[in-house]
């Protein structure tokens, strides 16, 4: 019995092994692992909670089934809750995984509205870390929760660590892009400051030529002068184009894939409306053009919070060679596109800002059926 256990529990640790090496992103690798855990264990439910790395909020990273109550997107916030509250003060371990009472089920539950909680209570909470780094909390559960035994909760400490290392993998490979994003900022303005350095020079060697040759020789004042002029309006529009380029605006350095996660993780944590990121190839795009596809992904983000009354959106980033396409997807109210009112400047601003990065922006939507926006540069 003992060795089939054991084998069983080598399978399954396998397999989510598995799933974390072959998952192209972390929001990948964590429904996959939702899925495995809660079938493997023979449980029904699951959600991940995650740490941003640059706010410390905590955000809904993933979902697996959940029950209607907590669908509803003010529940899944990142605000107070038990297992959040022993996962900061330290209180949950890799050793110390338990079944606890749901906190944020616990209102439904008194009220006895099992339509809501479809009978869900308790459930276990497995942190996610690093070494000593938390990163989150993976809670799994399902009706009448029972008491997971000692072999499960061992199990679920070490699928806890194998999670933590594939999201400290991809963490890491984020910021070497940063850092390579950084270097190459670095070099070109090292780039810029040399050009501008050429160019001042070559015009005061045209003007003191041209003084040389004041009272004495007008036509060659002329021409020094002209050159000289001409050299410094190149240098303009040369330091123009540099300092248009080098600025970060609001991606604040990252690559637009990254500043677009990031502007993911503090919306969901915010709002408890649960967005997924799914970025596609490669940008290569001009950083003006990176700083209004962000813009529009954020004005985007704002009307679904204040007007589609959504509990899912869908963002994704494409990139190919000839063209890149951003998409935000919600599941809200909808509204009819032939009658958007005058007072959504938002709307107005996101084609505006399309058409700056010299593309185009498709609205479709309906009463009752959502609303996705596709931008393409």
């Amino acid at each position: 019995m003992a060795v089939r256990s054991s084998r069983r529990e080598l399978e399954i640790v396998g397999a989510i092994a598995e799933a974390l090496n072959s998952a192209p992103t972390v929001q990948r690798a964590l429904d996959r692992t939702l899925e495995l855990v809660t079938d493997l264990l023979g449980l029904q439910t699951g959600w991940v909670w995650l740490v941003d790395p640059e706010t410390d909020h905590i955000y809904s990273a993933a979902a697996r089934n959940l029950p209607p109550y907590l669908q509803e997107p003010v529940r899944m916030t990142g605000s107070w809750c038990l297992c959040i509250e022993e996962f900061r003060n330290g209180s949950l371990t890799p050793r110390n995984v338990d079944v606890m009472e749901c906190s944020r089920l616990r209102p439904a539950v008194r009220a006895r509205q099992t339509d809501l909680t479809h009978g869900l209570a308790h459930h276990a909470s497995v942190p996610l870390s690093f070494q000593d780094k938390s990163l989150g909390i993976m809670n799994i559960t399902a009706p009448a929760m029972r008491r997971l035994t000692r072999e499960e909760l061992r199990l679920l400490g070490t699928i806890g660590l194998q999670v933590g290392v594939a999201i400290e993998r991809a963490r890491l490979a984020e910021e070497s892009a940063v850092r390579a994003r950084g270097e190459e900022r670095t070099r070109l303005a090292r780039e810029i400051h040399d050009t501008l350095a050429q160019g001042l020079t070559a015009i005061a060697l045209q003007i003191e030529t041209a003084i040389e040759s004041v009272g004495r020789e007008p036509a060659r004042v002329r021409e020094r002068l002209q050159k000289a002029l001409a050299i410094a309006r190149e240098n303009l529009d040369e330091a123009r184009r540099s300092v248009t380029n080098l600025r970060a605006g609001a991606l604040a350095g990252k690559p637009l894939a990254q500043a677009l996660a990031a502007l993911v993780r503090e919306f969901t944590s915010e709002s408890g409306i649960r967005v997924t990121f799914e970025p596609r190839g490669n940008c290569t795009l001009a950083l003006p053009v990176e700083a209004e596809l962000y813009r529009i992904a954020e004005q985007a983000l704002t009307n679904v919070r204040q007007h589609a009354r959504a509990k899912s959106v869908r963002v994704s980033l494409a990139c190919k060679a000839k063209h890149a396409t951003l998409a935000v997807e919600d599941d809200g109210v909808g509204f009819d596109v032939r009658r958007i009112p005058a007072e959504r400047h938002g709307i107005e601003g996101m084609r505006e800002r399309a058409r700056i990065a010299g593309g185009s922006l498709r609205i479709t939507s309906g009463r009752g059926k959502g609303t996705k926006i596709v931008v393409k540069v």
